[in-house]
């Protein structure tokens, strides 16, 4: 249930890139990818995009509170084509985030069965019975006395995956309420989509997108 959802306003649309087939377009925190249940909750990046084109689709999502590059269809023939590339993983996407403590090892990789935490859901957790399987490939950037800002490229696409490694490893994200026992409200979650790389589903011409990370 999300509780005084105020989705933010400026800018109402941020658009890195748009031609016929597709738009690329950098997500606020705070903002819904895909409408929820309530109607207090239609707001979302696919309400505001679909109001300009009409018939744009969904292919990938965000949790509301990371921010970052989304990519939409805009013809049904894209649609199933960045599904495919979606499904077979060679779209590539790297994402920043700054997480509690120093991370030791300069780079790794984080391998976990993931399932949703029905109870406590959209919470996701370990379970190495009937979890699905999770890649995230980590490099560490730069280290503070009490943080580190670490690249993350998910292999696989799973709900909160990298939230759910972090907290794994032992090094929550900043500002995370779900997985950061230490949360404390520091305006935002700490995660964002970065880079965005995917044939475009046309003229097969490899594009690479970047938003600028905002913390």
């Amino acid at each position: 249930m999300l509780l005084d959802y105020r989705p933010p306003l400026s800018p109402y649309l941020d658009i890195l890139y748009q031609d016929d087939q597709l738009v690329v377009l950098n997500k606020p925190s705070g903002l819904l990818s895909v409408p929820g249940k309530a109607a207090e909750h239609f707001d979302s990046l696919q309400y505001r995009v679909q109001r300009v084109w009409p018939q744009a689709s969904v292919v990938h999502r965000l949790d509301m509170a990371t921010s970052g590059l989304m990519v939409m269809a805009l013809t049904k023939e894209a649609q199933r084509e960045l599904n495919r590339q979606f499904s077979e993983r060679t779209i590539k996407k790297r994402y920043l985030a700054r997480v509690s403590g120093c991370i030791t090892a300069d780079r790794g990789s984080i391998e976990l069965p993931l399932i949703c935490d029905w109870p406590n859901r959209p919470k996701q957790k370990v379970c190495y019975q009937y979890g699905k399987a999770s890649l995230t490939h980590f490099r560490v950037l730069q280290r503070t006395a009490d943080s580190s800002l670490v690249e993350l490229e998910p292999v696989t696409g799973r709900s909160h995956q990298l939230r759910v490694h972090l907290q794994f490893l032992g090094h929550p994200i900043l500002g995370d309420k779900f997985y950061n026992p230490d949360f404390q409200q520091i305006g935002r979650l700490q995660l964002h989509a970065t880079e965005l790389c995917l044939v475009h589903p046309e003229t097969a011409e490899k594009l690479t997108f970047f938003a600028k990370c905002p913390f």
